[in-house]
């Protein structure tokens, strides 16, 4: 196996970035501007977000160059051409975070079949595996340190009412990531490391209106990327963040469901913290 290498940051490096034109995509964006990427590449459906963000980027003048393209992420033809264009005009990236994604809340059998549960697949799960199909044989070919962040959530560790289209997608998301990592290290291509990212809520909107769980708050999207960051520069393996993640998980493991079904509804409030959501208008 590999020796793990950190890196100090992304200086002189390309990094890819879906949903980067707002919120987290965004603040990972600037992140790799700041740090002097090479090539910081912005992959967002919304075409006037994204241009804006670039200008917004390109005018710090810390990145060699900032590139966007327009990408409908849940069309597995618009991701292989434009991935084909990506390896085109800047090579295989050293960096791919796939942070995309969006959430539907309702009862399982109130959810529309094509807006809801084929669009949450697509974007959150799917998307994550071509985009990276398409990018990872260049990567590893690379031979230098190369990193993957797949955004995953906590949803993808534990099961939530309202939440159960949304929950498979995540539980897809985590399950495909940790085991590329672990293929990759199989294979013997440790320079490319998997970081496998659940947390739980974060306060950008995209799930207003819930509450967090007991001992679990709401994060700022800022103290969240700058968590997922670090760990990606580090290639450690799974982040989950706030600590109660891994200890609801950790609980969940050893309790019999029905005990475990009291302590998250009654207890932690786990299966009542969407009862409330609205979502981004």
């Amino acid at each position: 196996m590999r020796k793990n290498v950190a890196l100090d940051s992304v200086a002189g490096l390309t990094v890819v970035i879906t949903g980067a034109a707002m919120g987290m995509g965004r603040l990972y964006a600037e992140r790799a501007v700041a740090e002097g990427a090479a090539a910081v590449v912005l992959l967002d459906v919304n075409a006037d977000a994204l241009a804006q963000t670039a200008t917004e980027l390109t005018a710090l003048g810390t990145a060699q160059s900032v590139l966007t393209y327009t990408l409908d992420l849940s069309s597995q033809q618009e991701i292989a051409t434009v991935a084909a264009r990506i390896r085109e005009d800047i090579g295989a990236p050293d960096v791919l975070i796939n942070n995309a994604g969006i959430v539907r809340s309702s009862f399982f059998w109130e959810h529309d079949p094509v807006r809801d549960i084929e669009a949450t697949m697509r974007v959150n799960t799917l998307a994550a595996m071509h985009l990276s199909r398409q990018l990872l044989p260049g990567m590893i070919a690379k031979m230098g340190e190369c990193r993957i962040l797949n955004v995953s959530s906590a949803a993808g560790t534990l099961s939530n009412p309202r939440m159960s289209v949304y929950a498979a997608s995540k539980w897809a998301m985590t399950g495909w990531s940790d085991s590329l990592r672990l293929e990759l290290e199989k294979a013997g291509h440790g320079n490319v490391k998997v970081t496998t990212f659940a947390p739980s809520y974060i306060s950008t909107g995209m799930f207003q209106g819930v509450r967090g769980p007991l001992l679990t708050p709401i994060m700022t999207p800022e103290n969240a990327v700058a968590a997922a960051w670090k760990a990606m520069l580090h290639g450690r393996p799974m982040l989950m963040k706030p600590w109660t993640v891994g200890f609801g998980r950790a609980l969940k493991g050893v309790l019999p469901t029905r005990v475990w079904d009291v302590l998250a509804g009654r207890v932690f409030k786990v299966y009542s913290s969407m009862d409330e959501f609205t979502g981004r208008r």
